[in-house]
């Protein structure tokens, strides 16, 4: 046995998907083709938001192609079993093969036909299982069979799985879902949950997975830094208007690369020796950077014969999983043995007559009680998935291997469904589902919507533009409401022999002339130009620049602008917190090798961005294209609301949830708050504070800058992103209540219209007619799907607001949950579709409505909330505090809100 490090035994950890939730047992359903026309819910249907309403007719009718297949269902009972397998501490793969062995091995008799299992908790059989009278039991359960000559007493490790009956229900139910004529309730979840496991089954056993993918190293790529990408296939069975769908697509997975850990750990680190892990060539950095890459990581440990041969049969080794790397090497990390005191290497020795190769490196610790294990001896098993936040250059490369064309895309997905073989799959056959081998994609009704007109500011050649294709441009127009600066600093953090003054002058003529050409006007044309230290005090060297400034011009600066290295994110989060948090000076960080040799587009590009963070607006949706946001009669707010988790693996560590609203009658003016709350809490825990703070500044800017006589918004469009299905009763239950409080609080009573905005979904369209398309290959921008392969009960869709550039385009799909106002399906999408245009940082149509996609870069920007000296390592993936609690009240304590004049401006453009 190995050495262990005293005190450092820990439990496993649990990991993996979370259960499904509970309730009555799944339903089979009738496969009925679609057809007939529009369906709406029976009125006596319950919906968990807005029942579904007729479709929209507006816009240009067309067909698309979509990657969902027709499932036919038999109809029969499926019961649903809770399990427990002890210890619960097993990762999901473990417990498939200990339920795989229990159904062929351990009780086969029991389990005919076999039984579906989700990994975790649930269990669904297409027929009772023969437990007894009590409709549970517990079964004992090894991972192979007793060796008959093994005469130590000591036999395979048991472990228990014990199987409770939870519920039954009759397919008929999900059956009259799909018609419309069965409320959205638990037992409609559990039913499509239970399909879902059962599709899942098969490929669960054989290949490596996650939630919704499986991945196979049919197709792979290696990009360096002990990391493979795999190609994937995601499936997922959903409920659509009178039939139920499988929703195919293509996915990726990064994966660590098999065989020696020392190739992995040196790869990580861009080593090119072994002996660069040497203890004192080593640094601490790098030490803690390795250990998080590979804690969790199960390797294989060479067996070595040992001196002294054992007496009776030696036992597998099982794949170990390691905890971290140790801080010393194995020539320097000693313990005691029979009384004496030996190092690891001097283990190897004298146990198995083993002289290590590198005694002078670091180990690893492995398992649940801190065995220490030399790199050398350490193999990475197969197929092991990443699930730690990659790297910026990993996460480029992973976009680039996932990145396929809308043609290639569906081919992809066409094989996949070939891959997929669900004729072939025992438990797809035994609980009656059925899929065409020869099935084709299927083909939706899509329209695509009329774009809203924008309009421009005096001056402008051309006022107002009609988007094409979902983009414009800024020639010949001035911004709406332009906001110049009279002072202004330059300072350079590039080397300047990359970056000399002659450069950086022609940055500033470029972006003279931009400012000129939409109407921003500049009263100081030779700004103060300096360049520092990038690794200096960043906030003394912008301060030194102010004063410089305020010497030449009796002033301090309106706008700082810095150009930076590319990757310098760190120098990024110091220059807005000086900027943002600190002073309220708005800031513009440039790319050196960018803006070194940018064309007028660049600038234009970065005007676009200056002027809101100044307090101008650059456009404006025309009043009468986008009636119901601008009525004067019913002045509108518009929200987006969106939570930020820490990154996978991290611990004790904080969410931030951000909400944006628009303060002008025109929605193009944005204010933003942002707060910290428990980590991977999706409810905005103060969203009745800070709907309070956004409504009143509607309110004041109503009244002081637009001179309104009554400012009090009568109707608020309420989008929030990020929500899964399961959350969704939560929302209503929590956050809307929290939001009527807040109108409450200020004695007003808007109606209110609460919309979820969701892109972590599978769907994709693809346009049958080559005019249907844009120049990407991609169906066209706005083009909307609200029939066939939508919800049967509740009132949602699919927008693909913006044009395509590269890959397949994703469009948002949006479920309304709660409306006051009584829109209809054409009403809310041409008005989602409007503020898809009104995103202030580009001249094109985004993905989702701007007030969300602005709500997302604030969470994003968190960082820059707290003093960058302070170093919490926010992106970091592996801190362990014991109270949360009090981790929780430091990063509360920590953070800084945005400077007082900031706050009114949109600091995050």
């Amino acid at each position: 046995m190995p050495p262990r490090r005293p005190g450092r035994g820990r439990g496993g950890p649990a990991g993996g998907p979370p259960a499904a939730g509970r309730g009555g047992a799944p339903a089979a359903g009738h496969g009925a083709a679609a057809g007939g026309g529009p369906q709406v819910p029976a009125q006596h249907v319950q919906a968990v938001g807005v029942r579904r309403p007729p479709p929209g007719t507006s816009g240009r009718r067309l067909m698309v192609t979509t990657n969902h297949y027709a499932v036919d269902m038999a109809t029969g009972t499926i019961h649903h079993y809770d399990v427990v397998v002890t210890p619960d501490t097993l990762p999901a793969k473990f417990n498939f093969m200990l339920v795989n062995r229990l159904q062929e091995v351990i009780a086969p008799a029991v389990f005919t036909p076999r039984a579906a299992y989700d990994g975790r908790k649930n269990m669904f059989a297409p027929q009772e299982l023969n437990l007894g009278q009590t409709r549970s039991a517990t079964f004992d359960v090894t991972t192979e069979d007793p060796d008959p000559n093994n005469t130590s007493g000591k036999g395979p490790k048991v472990y228990k799985i014990r199987l409770s009956w939870v519920a039954s229900i009759n397919s008929e139910v999900l059956a009259r879902f799909l018609q419309g004529q069965q409320s959205n309730d638990n037992t409609i979840l559990t039913a499509i949950t239970a399909l879902n496991v059962v599709i899942r089954m098969q490929p669960s056993l054989l290949h490596p997975f996650n939630a919704r993918s499986f991945f196979t190293n049919a197709e792979t790529r290696d990009i360096g830094g002990g990391i493979e990408l795999w190609r994937g296939y995601f499936q997922s069975i959903r409920p659509a208007i009178r039939r139920m769908l499988i929703n195919v697509d293509i996915s990726t997975a990064a994966m660590y690369k098999d065989g020696p850990l020392m190739n992995t750990c040196l790869a990580f680190l861009n080593f090119r020796n072994p002996a660069d892990l040497t203890i004192g060539r080593f640094e601490e950095r790098d030490r803690l950077r390795l250990s998080r890459f590979i804690s969790n990581l199960r390797v294989d440990v060479r067996a070595l014969p040992p001196v002294q041969p054992q007496t009776g049969p030696r036992r597998n080794r099982r794949p170990r999983a390691i905890q971290g790397v140790t801080k010393a090497a194995a020539s320097g990390i000693s313990f005691e043995r029979n009384g004496q005191k030996i190092t690891i290497a001097q283990y190897y020795r004298q146990v198995y007559n083993y002289n290590l190769k590198f005694p002078n490196i670091v180990c690893v610790e492995v398992g649940n009680k801190g065995d220490i294990i030399p790199i050398e001896l350490c193999e990475v098993i197969p197929a092991q998935m990443i699930k730690k936040q990659l790297s910026p250059d990993v996460t480029s490369k992973f976009v680039e291997f996932s990145t396929k064309v809308p043609a290639e895309r569906l081919q992809s997905i066409q094989q996949a469904f070939g891959v997929l073989a669900y004729g072939q799959s025992e438990y797809v056959r035994q609980f009656g589902l059925t899929v065409q081998p020869n099935a084709q994609p299927l083909s939706t009704p899509a329209r695509v919507l009329n774009p809203p007109t924008l309009r421009y500011g005096p001056g402008s050649k051309q006022p107002t533009v009609d988007p094409r294709s979902g983009s414009w441009n800024l020639v010949d127009k001035k911004f709406h409401t332009p906001k110049g600066f009279d002072r202004w600093v330059v300072i350079v953090y590039e080397n300047p022999r990359r970056f000399d003054v002659q450069v950086a002058q022609g940055v500033v003529r470029g972006l003279l002339t931009a400012c000129d050409a939409v109407g921003m006007p500049v009263r100081e044309r030779d700004p103060i130009i300096r360049h520092e230290n990038p690794q200096g005090q960043v906030s003394e060297q912008l301060k030194a620049a102010g004063q410089a400034c305020n010497q030449k011009n009796k002033g301090f600066p309106n706008l700082i602008v810095a150009i930076i290295p590319d990757g310098a994110t760190d120098l990024y989060v110091a220059i807005k917190h000086f900027g943002d948090v600190l002073t309220g000076v708005p800031t513009q960080c440039m790319k050196a090798n960018k803006c070194a040799r940018a064309r007028e587009q660049y600038y234009a590009n970065i005007c676009l961005k200056v002027n809101v963070k100044l307090g101008g607006v650059n456009s404006i949706p025309d009043p009468r294209s986008v009636a119901f946001l601008t009525d004067p009669k019913n002045p509108t707010v518009v929200m987006g609301a969106d939570v930020m988790h820490p990154p996978p693996g991290a611990k004790d560590r904080p969410s931030f949830a951000a909400l944006v609203a628009n303060v002008d009658s025109h929605t193009s003016k944005y204010v933003a708050d942002l707060r910290v709350q428990t980590g991977r809490r999706e409810m905005i825990n103060d969203l009745e504070d800070m709907s309070q703070r956004m409504l009143s500044m509607y309110m004041n800017y109503g009244k002081n800058v637009e001179k309104k006589a009554n400012s009090e918004p009568k109707r608020i469009i309420f989008y929030r992103d990020g929500v899964s299905e399961g959350e969704f009763q939560q929302v209503v239950d929590l956050e809307l209540p929290r939001l009527r409080k807040a109108c409450q609080n200020l004695k007003i009573n808007p109606k209110i219209t609460l919309l979820i905005t969701g892109k972590r979904h599978h769907v994709r369209f693809f346009p049958q007619n080559p005019r249907d398309a844009d120049r990407s290959g991609n169906c066209q921008a706005g083009t909307v799907v609200d029939e066939e392969i939508v919800n049967p009960i509740e009132f949602d869709w699919y927008l693909q607001s913006h044009a395509g550039l590269l890959g397949t385009s994703r469009p948002a799909h949006y479920i309304v949950l709660h409306d006051e106002n009584n829109l209809n399906s054409d009403g809310l999408q041409a008005l989602t579709f409007a503020l898809c245009h009104v995103y202030a940082r580009a001249t094109r149509s985004v993905s989702i409505p701007a007030p969300v996609y602005y709500a997302h870069i604030v969470c994003s920007r968190a960082k820059i909330h707290y003093d960058p000296s302070e170093q919490l390592n926010l992106s970091d993936s592996a801190t362990v505090v014991s109270d949360a609690a009090s981790i929780l009240e430091k990063y509360k304590d920590k953070f800084k809100r945005v400077h007082g004049t900031q706050s009114f401006l949109m600091y995050f453009s």
